[in-house]
């Protein structure tokens, strides 16, 4: 499938914004092993559920849960994760980032649930597995699209980054809301 025109309003319009908070829960590895894009996966919620399948972007902020103790738990594919609920990450780690994310079922992997994954547009210098994530959707980029290769799904989630950091970067509409996380 050929990737469509991107085609952003002026301003978000129904039924964004949405505005809700998640847990960052393990997936299967591969945004950060096999792609070299780190994704923080939630648990899709009805709100979540309810939109298309496909690209969206916004704002979202990391939310340590101090009072839970580090603790490991095994990933789908059997590898052990340190849930450290974000009490690792540093001052300049809890600031509102821009976020990249995808919901649906990544046709090339063959999943067999239904995903969301948020690429969070910053460097971290340890994962954050338990905290909570704070996000606002603004608007979508694409729907989900099937891939014959892994360079050809490489290349446009970085053209999805670069769309979505252009507009959350660069229209008024759009950065206004960042100040809503803060």
């Amino acid at each position: 499938m050929t990737r469509p025109e991107t085609i952003i309003p002026e301003k978000p319009t129904s039924p964004y914004p949405i505005h809700t908070t998640a847990p960052i829960i393990s997936g299967f590895g591969r945004g950060s092993s096999e792609l070299g894009i780190p994704t923080a996966n939630i648990p899709i919620n009805a709100q979540l559920n309810s939109l298309p399948t496909g690209i969206y972007y916004g704002w979202c902020k990391i939310h340590p849960v101090s009072d839970q103790n580090d603790e490991t738990r095994t990933r789908p594919d059997g590898q052990s994760i340190l849930f450290n609920h974000g009490n690792k990450l540093q001052a300049n780690e809890l600031v509102v980032h821009p976020m990249v994310m995808s919901i649906g079922w990544n046709p090339f992997y063959q999943n067999k649930e239904k995903a969301a994954e948020i690429h969070i547009m910053s460097k971290f210098e340890r994962d954050f597995y338990g905290a909570e994530l704070e996000f606002i959707v603004l608007g979508y980029v694409r729907p989900e699209l099937d891939y014959t290769t892994k360079e050809a799904l490489i290349e446009d989630i970085l053209t999805d980054i670069r769309i979505s950091r252009d507009i959350l970067e660069n229209k008024e509409e759009y950065t206004k809301y960042k100040k809503e996380l803060e």
